[in-house]
């Protein structure tokens, strides 16, 4: 079957009919309507999923989507003309371009924690750079899922995009498929395994993983307004967000105060009892609440630490000062937990901060600019933002990706459409003038031809 179907995806492709803009355009207006009307079932499908808030469905997923979406068809046309670029006074006479052209049948595997967003994205990106799309939804999202295979066989047909859903075996059989992109997002040793797979066919892919996000907050920070963007960032989702901090340096000049501000913050945002809070999500399934609460085990939860295993509920946590080899701060969270170090010499910092893989998200509280700014400079990160979290993700502006173990590639706006675009280059020559020196044979041009290199290149 999935043999068939990226064969049939190949032949559409051949048709040319995905290289019309005005193709594009109008199957993303198609697909636009129908994820409006469908935005009810879209919210209702997250909540039977893992008890996703209304609120977090709507701003962390629909209208996101509606927003990269949007942007896309307003920007379109202006992506995918041809760019002139300066020519070399080499080529001369001659007009240079690049030239953004689909790679062809691609992949789409998406994850659980954003199960919307994270697979339309680049379906949208996919679409829009004129590619043909096989997309693979979480089998850990079912009602999810449904929906998204519900839209895609109403708007497209199944040579253009199709969904194929299934667990690690259908995950498997597509892999060891040849395509001519692969975008994944999820865990970073399941995307060994994905590029593992693309490697023998050469096949270019996006890395959308993970990691150790460090949070810094130093002596200068406000405590106050820290604490109250980190119990939103990190809590979202109840913890399972990719670019959430996974853990806290904190000078322990500030630590207790800290301590105070976020019990307050939590307080606020989800009560004194967040178990019976509408705006708190559940842990994804019973496999990812039994890592999470064997990282509780033997430590000093300062705030939470009360789980529900019928419920899969897990307090927003903090964790007073951990073992660096313990349980919790061996690798990423992706849950409600959130270990908090103090230090006292900024040398510590960089003791704890590369000690692991260059995260996804990076991010600092203070009042202290030069000082941020050269925390920032210091360590290689995919991306982060001083004095918030998270939000470094809202702005389509900016490419969003990691680096080394957290990623590889990056997407959003502008950047979404030229990761699914091959950029080629393209000189046309002018034919009145013939320049003589490149030509055979070669005797007395070396000295007029390095000169020439050196200058006119």
């Amino acid at each position: 079957m999935i043999p068939e179907l990226i064969q049939s995806q190949r032949h559409y492709f051949s048709t040319n009919e995905t290289k019309s803009v005005t193709f594009r355009k109008e199957a993303l207006k198609k697909l636009k309507t129908e994820l409006v009307l469908r935005e009810q079932d879209i919210i209702d499908a997250l909540f039977k999923d893992f008890k996703k808030p209304h609120f977090e469905a709507v701003v962390t997923e629909t209208e996101i989507i509606l927003a990269e979406i949007n942007n896309t068809i307003k920007n379109i046309n202006s992506w995918a003309k041809p760019k002139r670029v300066r020519a070399s006074l080499l080529n001369f006479p001659s007009s240079d371009y690049i030239y953004s052209e689909p790679y062809g049948v691609t992949l789409v595997i998406s994850p659980w924690n954003y199960p919307y967003q994270l697979a339309l994205a680049p379906l949208i990106a996919a679409i829009a750079a004129g590619n043909t799309v096989v997309i693979k939804p979480s089998e850990l999202t079912p009602n999810t899922s449904a929906i998204i295979s519900s839209i895609v066989k109403k708007v497209f047909k199944p040579e253009h995009v199709t969904v194929v859903q299934g667990g690690v075996a259908i995950s498997t059989e597509l892999l060891n498929q040849k395509w001519d992109y692969i975008f994944f997002t999820g865990s970073v040793n399941v995307g060994k395994i994905v590029a593992k797979a693309a490697a023998p066919n050469l096949t270019p892919v996006t890395l959308e993983l993970g990691g150790k996000n460090p949070c810094v907050i130093d002596e200068t920070a406000n405590v106050k307004l820290s604490a109250k963007r980190i119990v939103w960032g990190k809590f979202l989702n109840a913890g399972q967000t990719c670019i959430a901090p996974d853990y806290i340096l904190i000078h322990e000049s500030i630590k207790q105060s800290f301590y105070d501000a976020v019990k307050k913050e939590i307080t606020s945002a989800y009560s004194e009892r967040p178990e019976l809070s509408e705006d708190y999500a559940r842990i994804i399934n019973s496999r990812n609440f039994d890592r999470l609460t064997k990282m509780l085990s033997n430590e000093t939860c300062i705030i939470g630490g009360q789980t529900n295993a019928e419920t899969q509920y897990i307090a927003p946590t903090l964790i007073d000062e951990p073992k660096l080899d313990s349980e919790v701060m061996k690798d990423e969270i992706f849950g409600p937990i959130l270990p908090v170090i103090s230090y006292k010499d900024d040398s510590k910092l960089e003791t704890i901060i590369q000690k692991y893989d260059k995260p996804l998200s990076f991010y600092v509280f203070s009042t202290n600019s030069k000082k941020a700014k050269q925390l920032i400079q210091k360590f290689s990160f995919g991306g982060g933002a001083i004095n918030d979290t998270i939000i470094h993700f809202t702005n389509n502006r900016l490419p969003f990706g990691g680096v080394g173990a957290s990623g590889i590639g990056s997407y959003h706006g502008e950047s979404s459409f030229s990761t699914f675009s091959h950029k080629k280059g393209i000189v046309k020559k002018g034919n009145w003038l013939d320049l003589p020196m490149r030509y055979a044979p070669y005797k007395g041009k070396l000295k007029l031809a390095k000169s020439a290199l050196k200058w006119l290149s």
